[in-house]
């Protein structure tokens, strides 16, 4: 036997569409407060990236300040050694000083580039003093530091490795170290390995007297 429909009435009708708005308004309102928090942490999520962002451009800023401190004071280094071997060949008679000890330079240069710039075997000289078949090379620094000196060895030794490679293998070289400030132990490590050694003060550049049995190291 079938189930009787029971028939529709006002009254029954009306409690359908009353019991579906309340569902409806209950979804609804469910649906609005999933909204709500989705957009909360929304906006959590824009904040933060908002923080990350700020934070990000305060540090380009700043290392963009330290590049341009750094670069300041390189270039200003720069200018100070430029100066000081300009003085040094100018004013301090350095040619002279050097001819007088046995060493008949003939001419001079400065910043001599050589190698391929960025490869380990690349290098600047800081004045180049050529005498015939030998030639000087000046390593100048304000403050002359051991590193200084050990550098400048290795490069003598670039030097003569770029200048073998180049058909010249002819020429002698020898060094010579140059500085404002040089404590004794890094002028006594020179000697040893057979640099000359070149003092300027505010008065006057000269090459110190080297010590006896010095014997200036050739390349």
């Amino acid at each position: 036997m079938s189930e009787q429909i029971a028939p529709l009435t006002y009254e029954s009708v009306l409690a359908l569409i009353q019991r579906s708005g309340l569902e409806f308004r209950q979804w609804l309102e469910e649906s609005s407060q999933k909204f709500d928090k989705r957009m909360e942490a929304l906006d959590q999520k824009f904040q933060e990236t908002a923080e990350r962002q700020q934070k990000t451009d305060e540090q380009i800023e700043k290392t963009t300040k330290t590049v341009e401190a750094t670069n300041k004071a390189v270039g200003a280094l720069t200018d100070r050694v430029g100066n000081m071997v300009e003085k040094m060949v100018g004013e301090g008679n350095l040619v002279d000083q050097f001819r007088a000890l046995g060493h008949n330079v003939k001419t001079h240069s400065r910043k001599r580039v050589f190698g391929e710039k960025g490869t380990s075997e690349s290098g600047e000289i800081d004045l180049f003093m050529e005498d015939g078949d030998v030639a000087i090379l000046v390593e100048a620094k304000t403050t002359l530091k051991m590193d200084d000196v050990i550098d400048h060895l290795e490069r003598m030794e670039k030097y003569r490795r770029f200048v073998d490679a180049n058909g010249h293998n002819g020429k002698i070289f020898i060094g010579a170290v140059a500085g404002t400030v040089i404590a004794e132990n890094v002028m006594n490590f020179a000697y040893e390995n057979g640099l000359y050694v070149i003092i300027q003060s505010a008065r006057a550049v000269e090459i110190l007297p080297p010590p006896a049995g010095f014997v200036a190291k050739k390349w």
